[in-house]
């Protein structure tokens, strides 16, 4: 994953595109903090699963951005959050429909064998472990919540 941004990162300083250099140089600060914090709590370095984790944050983050510029009507500022998100977005899987993550969340607690709200957290551990990067997580929360009452 680190060489797909990395080669990303080259491909878009030759063709001097402005946005998407300063936002694989953020994606690659953010994994670089992570490297560093792991080192000293004595960990491997991130895993591709933990840049999927990172690149979602990062998404979220983003979207959270996007809106609060809309409601201060800064649309130029809302506009840009958006370009980065689509940057983002090509370096993570396919995101699962609304459909798709309803049937996930079904899928999961019949495997899990929840019976109720109190097997929530390990419902959405299963959710995390297998589909991460693929789906808005606060979202699937709701539906498991909903599946579970």
């Amino acid at each position: 994953m680190r060489d797909v941004i990395a080669q990303a990162l080259k491909t878009a300083l030759k063709a001097q595109d402005k946005r998407r250099i300063g936002t694989l140089r953020l994606i690659n600060a953010a994994i670089q903090d992570r490297d560093i914090a792991n080192r000293g709590a004595g960990k491997d370095p991130v895993s591709d699963e933990e840049i999927m984790l990172i690149l979602a944050k990062m998404v979220k983050q983003r979207e959270e951005s996007a809106k609060a510029f809309e409601e201060g009507h800064r649309l130029e500022l809302a506009e840009q959050e958006r370009e980065e998100i689509a940057i983002i977005r090509d370096f993570m899987p396919k995101q699962l429909g609304d459909e798709d993550v309803q049937k996930a969340c079904k899928r999961v607690i019949d495997e899990v064998g929840a019976d109720g709200l109190r097997d929530m957290g390990r419902c959405m551990a299963a959710l995390k472990d297998k589909y991460a990067g693929q789906m808005d997580f606060s979202k699937a929360s709701g539906i498991v919540k909903s599946l579970l009452q």
